[in-house]
């Protein structure tokens, strides 16, 4: 897995690529607790993510939770196949906001 950030106006956006699993997901999960800490809007562009395991989906479900106790926003934008069967498979595809694009997810 890589993840990378970049600030777009007042928001994080979070670029995560390769395999989210059991091995990466703890950083995946730390990052996310960081940028949460922040308190600005994120959002996690998955577009490039080919793999998702329940470790990996439990570290958006907290980061979500966070972001709604803090009051912020937190969106998963460009869902690639792979996390999109993931999440519906969970049903999370209803509970978390999901944007086709970033910009959208930015809401440009």
């Amino acid at each position: 897995m890589k993840l990378e950030t970049r600030t777009a106006d007042t928001a994080t956006v979070v670029i995560l690529s390769g395999e989210v699993d059991l091995r990466h997901s703890p950083s995946l999960r730390k990052a996310l607790m960081e940028l949460m800490l922040e308190k600005r809007p994120v959002v996690v562009d998955l577009s490039k993510v080919e793999y998702i395991d329940s470790s990996g989906i439990a570290g958006l479900v907290e980061a979500y939770q966070m972001a709604r106790k803090n009051g912020t926003r937190f969106a998963l934008a460009a869902i690639s196949d792979p996390v999109r069967r993931v999440l519906q498979l969970a049903r999370l595809d209803r509970v978390f906001t999901i944007a086709d694009t970033v910009e959208a997810a930015l809401g440009g």
